[in-house]
């Protein structure tokens, strides 16, 4: 019998004054970048504002993009670095830094042996929308990605003994009389203040899809969205870089994801790998209505653009063995279930002849591989014919967040003069400019191993070259 994983924070009573790095959240990034550190022989410590860890990152559930990878090979598929960039390039509008790009799409291959290194492996495969290939890699047991991540790295955080500290919210960032960060001013979980000394600092907070202020600012537009985000996800790290002097860019760039499930209180992100591995999207009438595997800003604004703003994704048992996250939306209440399509389709209200019609359209379209009626190419692998039959009814949400912090390549801020903040680092969805104005399913995740990486290392090479104190 396993034993269950259960992560105990450091006492409050064991922080230090000083680190070699702080690291400001508790994602994958901030994770990654702590144990990336902590192995080039620094020592870090991980403050997490919230009581819970993972941040955002538990509420993946697709994978981990990356291309010309040996799991890619076992799989018999054939990539490349260039297609990964061009695809990702022209699924961001173009809009993407094309040096960040560069960097991300030829290190994610690394990224994924470097997990599987840690005995975190990612052995299976699935597709997201945007992409050509198969390169969004997850594990063999099709567990939802991110808190697969989260409770390994923190198996690493804890069997290496860095210190992770909960309910300490950092207030500022401290520099010296030369402009270099020296630190960080922070609030204990009693609300009482202290001080952290320390030559590197890596923002590894997360965005800020839980901010209506910040929002509101900078796309009113998207002020009454709901969002997939936990409640954490509220911007703090903007507000320390651009206190210190960071620049901001592409804040307006919001992404709204397609599927989520907001018809309760709580709302519920449906993974991309439902209609990657075969799923299709209805309007209230029971037909299709778009390419269900094109960019998030195309299927979220033909979503919207229906009279009832909302969908139902429809699948079938096959589907439904492929991404194991279907069995927790089930179990929350999020499927609704019928043993044929007609009774599926009286369930939703929906005349069963036109789901019946629109079922049998999509079966054909499988078995030419041509969909003549939206182009589809992608995530036509099996026919939706094995019963039991589903749907979730879904909506657009605020999903990410773009825009963040300027970095260059090294994870280094830059300041509104162009200039390099020294000390300073940040890493995943708190920078900005990888994606452009859309970001591709399964990039996120490999944003924070490949940029946590960076992060880590970079923070380590800048404190050991200037000597730790």
């Amino acid at each position: 019998m396993t034993t269950k994983f259960v992560f105990a924070p450091t006492p409050i009573e064991k922080m230090q004054s000083h680190y070699d790095t702080i690291i400001i959240g508790s994602g994958s990034t901030g994770l990654v970048s702590a144990i990336q550190a902590h192995e080039l022989g620094l020592k870090p410590v991980i403050l997490e504002k919230m009581t819970a860890l993972g941040g955002n990152t538990n509420r993946a559930s697709s994978g981990m993009n990356a291309a010309e990878t040996n799991v890619q090979l076992h799989h018999g598929i054939i990539d490349s670095f260039d297609d990964f960039y061009r695809e990702t390039y022209r699924g961001g509008g173009k809009l993407n830094d094309q040096d960040l790009l560069a960097y991300f799409t030829s290190h994610a291959a690394l990224a994924v042996d470097w997990l599987a290194d840690h005995s975190i492996k990612l052995d299976d495969l699935t597709i997201t929308g945007g992409m050509s290939k198969m390169r969004t890699h997850r594990p063999a047991t099709m567990a939802p990605i991110g808190s697969f991540l989260v409770k390994n790295l923190l198996k690493i955080v804890q069997q290496e003994n860095i210190p992770l500290f909960t309910e300490t919210t950092v207030t500022s960032l401290k520099k010296d009389d030369t402009g270099k960060i020296s630190g960080v001013e922070l609030q204990l979980p009693d609300g009482s203040k202290m001080s952290l000394a320390s030559q590197a600092v890596v923002l590894a907070t997360g965005g800020f899809g839980a901010s209506k202020d910040i929002i509101q600012k900078y796309r009113p537009d998207l002020a009454g969205y709901k969002t997939t985000n936990q409640p954490g996800a509220t911007g703090d790290g903007l507000k320390l870089a651009e206190e210190a002097g960071a620049e901001l860019v592409q804040m307006n760039l919001i992404q709204v994801h397609p599927t989520v499930q907001q018809d309760n209180p709580h709302t519920y992100l449906i993974g991309e790998a439902v209609r990657g591995e075969g799923a299709i999207l209805v309007n209230a009438q029971g037909k299709r209505f778009v390419n269900e595997l094109g960019t998030r800003k195309v299927v979220s604004n033909s979503i919207v653009a229906l009279p009832e703003k909302g969908a139902y994704l429809i699948f079938d048992q096959s589907v439904r063995n492929r991404v194991k996250a279907i069995e927790f939306y089930d179990h929350i209440g999020l499927v609704v279930t019928g043993e044929n399509i007609t009774e599926l389709a009286a369930k939703v209200n929906m005349e069963p002849a036109v789901l019946a019609q629109t079922v049998d359209e999509w079966n054909t379209a499988v078995a030419s591989k041509q969909d003549k009626q939206f182009g589809r190419a992608t995530g036509m692998d099996r026919q939706l014919v094995e019963k039991p039959f589903f749907a979730i009814h879904i909506a657009p949400a605020v999903h990410y967040t773009m825009g963040g912090i300027h970095i260059d390549t090294q994870t280094r801020v830059i300041d509104g003069n162009g200039d390099i903040i020294q000390g300073l680092f940040a890493a995943g969805e708190v920078a900005g400019g990888l994606h452009g104005n859309n970001r591709i399913g399964g990039n996120s995740i490999s944003e924070t191993v490949v940029f946590g990486r960076q992060s880590g290392e970079q923070a380590a090479e800048y404190v050991l070259t200037n000597g730790v104190n």
